[in-house]
């Protein structure tokens, strides 16, 4: 009963919770379909129930949160319908349609006591924001943006988004790293959350790393294990798919499953259904690249095979040729050796002749000759002699003509003396000195 004080009434707070009990009761009898967005099951191992944490979003934001439960009978029931019908388990992030009562506890508040969930729904309302997703990146006209990008000839440097012990992951690498080819790939991991509410903004900004350095990277490769629709809601996120579109360089998608394509999917520049496949796709862009350049390579030996044939017959038959020449050659240039040897032998003998008859005749002139050449230089001689008398300087001084010099070398013009320099002058009985004291120059007169 409520406390009565002189003016007011006072209830206390477990009288007020039994009454909102009591309301909610009588106004909520029957269970209700909600919708409603599964933040977190909170699944509890120890003693199986759930205790669901719902939310309502608008434009990204949470506008209605409420508290659940989900007994542990209801739990297996439920989780068995949504792997028989979606394919896997209830998980956290999925959009889900829920029968559940409203309940008020004095204790714990209010709650949903979460009856069925329909999979149906789940997958329909994803099927629903699949639809959006693509109706959205075709309006923006970048659906097929990725697919238009140029694909490297070897793709051979991978940036690679995935987890490190995901089975998909490991099965990616046995199969790349022991093609019996032997080709190799530069792989880099780049970590990311791959499933639930957060993986979109994992992978995103994982994307975004690779972007800021794509010149690094022939190709990006998102890999995942297998799993269901529901699990794969992620990738038909507008915001993932709308990177993946805009990337620089062609995006490749393994996240392996076996139902319809997610839109990351379809706008990735190839989808693999699993991360094998995937890696046999990467391992046949080696083959339509090695292929031809083996045939190739084939095609070089044996045409180089088939020149060096030609040119060894060429070779031989040239050598054959050169041999048979040489050997006319040969006895052509003998023959002619031969007759030229005769030729010189009689010419020979008729110089040797002929010299011997000019030898005869100067035998028989050579004294006449002599003579005449003795005469001649004799004459020659005493004319020279007769000069060489004429010349000499003392008789040149007896005729009149003296000589001037100046510091022992003859005076031949004015220019070389000045005044009261002191020459001397030879004469034919003589030589005086004379003291320069008047120049005069010009031509004798």
């Amino acid at each position: 009963m409520p406390e009565k004080l002189p003016d007011k009434t006072v209830f206390s707070l477990s009288e007020v919770a039994r009454s909102i009990q009591r309301t909610l009761a009588e106004r909520y009898k029957s269970s209700y379909w909600i919708k409603a967005e599964m933040n977190k099951l909170n699944y509890y191992s120890h003693s199986g129930h759930c205790y669901p944490e719902l939310v309502e979003k608008r434009d990204g934001q949470v506008i209605a949160e409420m508290r659940s439960i989900l007994w542990k009978a209801d739990y297996q029931r439920i989780n068995q319908r949504f792997v028989e019908i979606a394919k896997e388990p209830l998980k956290n992030g999925i959009t889900i349609l829920i029968q559940a009562s409203i309940n008020y506890d004095p204790l714990y508040g209010l709650s949903l006591r979460i009856i069925d969930i329909d999979p149906a729904y789940s997958l329909g309302e994803l099927e629903r924001e699949k639809r959006a997703s693509i109706d959205r990146l075709k309006q923006e006209g970048i659906f097929h943006a990725n697919k238009q990008r140029p694909f490297p000839l070897v793709p051979k440097r991978l940036a690679i988004i995935s987890v490190e012990t995901s089975k998909g992951y490991a099965d990616f690498l046995k199969i790349i790293g022991s093609n019996p080819w032997g080709y190799r790939f530069e792989l880099s991991l780049f970590p990311a959350l791959l499933q639930g509410d957060k993986s979109v903004v994992s992978i995103i900004n994982q994307l975004n790393e690779i972007s800021a350095t794509h010149q690094r990277y022939d190709v990006v490769a998102i890999i995942r294990g297998g799993g269901g629709d529901v699990g794969l809601s992620s990738y038909n996120h507008y915001q993932l798919a709308a990177t993946i579109a805009r990337f620089p360089i062609p995006v490749l998608t393994g996240i392996g499953h076996s139902t319809n394509e997610t839109v990351s999917e379809m706008v990735a520049y190839q989808n693999a259904i699993t991360p094998s496949e995937l890696a046999d796709f990467l391992i046949q862009c080696y083959h339509r690249f090695s292929a031809p350049l083996l045939r190739a390579q084939q095609v070089i030996v044996n045409q180089s095979n088939q020149l060096l044939h030609n040119h060894r017959q060429q070779l031989t038959n040239a050598a054959r040729y050169f041999r048979l020449s040489s050997i006319n050659l040969i006895q052509h240039q003998h023959h002619a050796i031969t007759h030229l040897t005769a030729q010189l032998q009689r010419s020979f003998a008729a110089h040797a002749r002929h010299q011997r008859q000019e030898l005869y005749y100067l035998r028989q002139r050579l004294p006449v000759v002599i003579r005449t050449i003795l005469r001649n230089s004799q004459a020659e001689l005493s004319a020279a002699n007769n000069s060489l008398r004429l010349l000499d300087p003392q008789k040149v001084l007896n005729r009149g003509y003296s000589i001037t010099r100046i510091n022992g070398r003859a005076l031949k013009t004015t220019d070389s003396v000045k005044k009261g320099d002191t020459v001397q002058t030879v004469l034919a009985s003589g030589a005086i000195s004379s003291t320069i004291t008047e120049i005069k120059h010009g031509s004798y007169e």
